[in-house]
């Protein structure tokens, strides 16, 4: 519901006071223990005890000459209004039941110079049906996808050809984007940015769920151009562990996973993703044995809520030399106690639908503005390793 006029506002007095004071609203599950955060919301104590005290007092209006001048928001978009929006050109029909392939979708940007993308923001048309999505950036002659169709949605199934439908499942391609429910937009610091080249296209990858009656999708992204060019480029990299497996009514199954960082860079945000059963979710720097900070910095934990999947930005930058080893740990609920448990007399594996689960660890780093995702992970002979 909006918020924005005291009208649209008043009828829901009760409900504000009910869940500022549980801390139920605005949307925050980083633990206080670790990491502070220029996206964290969270109202401060006089701030709770305001809005309570107006409510107790009967939700008053105020003085309508003491109100600001009113919000001019862009159209349907929490970024301003952008500078360009590319659209799936096809709707993709969504059954009313059942499982849905993952779908895909290549759009020409037809940009005719390179660009740097400051904000961007995910937009689906029918967002009740989109369990996630990823924008990615193929760059004039890749070979990703290189005999899938262009302007239409597609699935791995769909396509004749056997790498294509390798490709529909697994790539190393630059990710702009990534969309789940609660998420909000991107938007990088001055001096940072996201790279589209010249005559790229974006691929949509979208996973739609069912709501019991047919309908269509046509998912857009805005982009906000930096008006110069940045020193960094921000790249969104991932740590994933696909081969775990939650046993049957096991109320707190852990699971991690390591890497290290090729070169150096700086660590700007997070955005952990896990399904229905998730629990917890933790970022890590494994310092080696003996070092004065200890073998564990805890850069982030999460209390997951999988409705509301939010980025979690530092709100200073963290510099991570080569080598240097993050871990992610996720903790899932697979018990009958967990009321959005699918099913908890099953064992879990990694899987597409939501039934299943993921966990995927995403963050952001940036990068000197020459260097993209394929030669950031070429290592030298003082970092070594995978």
């Amino acid at each position: 519901m909006p918020l924005v006029t005291y009208a649209q506002t008043r009828p829901f007095a009760a409900q504000i006071k009910q869940d500022v004071t549980q801390r139920i609203m605005p949307p925050w599950f980083a633990d206080p223990c670790c990491g502070h955060f220029s996206n964290d919301p969270s109202l401060t104590a006089k701030e709770i005890s305001t809005l309570a005290a107006w409510v107790d007092a009967g939700a008053p209006a105020g003085n309508p000459s003491d109100a600001p001048p009113p919000r001019h928001w862009a159209a349907g978009w929490m970024i301003p209004q952008p500078d360009d929006i590319i659209r799936m050109p096809v709707p993709v029909s969504i059954p009313g039941s059942g499982d849905v392939e993952y779908t895909y979708e290549i759009v020409p940007t037809h940009f005719t110079k390179d660009e740097w993308v400051q904000l961007s923001e995910i937009r689906p048309s029918s967002r009740a049906n989109v369990h996630h999505a990823v924008v990615y950036v193929r760059p004039p002659n890749s070979k990703w996808l290189q005999h899938a169709p262009v302007g239409v949605p597609f699935t791995a199934s769909s396509l004749a050809n056997p790498q294509d439908q390798r490709d529909a499942k697994w790539t190393d391609a630059e990710i702009l984007l990534v969309y789940a429910p609660g998420s909000s937009p991107d938007h990088w610091p001055p001096g940072m940015a996201k790279f589209i080249p010249a005559g790229s296209d974006l691929v949509f990858q979208m996973h739609y769920i069912t709501k019991g009656r047919a309908t269509t999708d046509q998912t857009s992204v805005g982009l906000v151009f930096a008006k110069q060019s940045p020193t960094k480029r921000v790249l969104t990299l991932q740590l994933t562990n696909d081969w775990f497996v939650i046993p049957p009514d096991d109320p707190n199954y852990r699971a991690e996973v390591h890497g290290t960082i090729p070169n150096d860079c700086l660590l700007l945000s997070f955005f952990p993703h896990l399904h229905l059963r998730g629990k917890e979710f933790e970022y890590n720097i494994i310092r080696p044995n003996g070092t004065p900070e200890g073998a564990v910095q805890t850069l982030l934990r999460v209390h997951y809520n999988f409705y509301w999947q939010l980025s979690y930005r530092l709100a200073q930058p963290i510099f991570l030399k080569a080598g240097t080893e993050l871990q992610a740990v996720a903790w899932w609920d697979n018990s009958k106690d967990n009321p959005h448990n699918p099913d908890p007399s099953v064992a879990v594996r990694w899987g597409d639908q939501t039934y299943d689960e993921m966990m995927v660890g995403f963050f952001d780093v940036a990068v000197p503005a020459s260097v993209d995702k394929r030669h950031f992970f070429i290592r030298s002979a003082r970092t070594g390793g995978q």
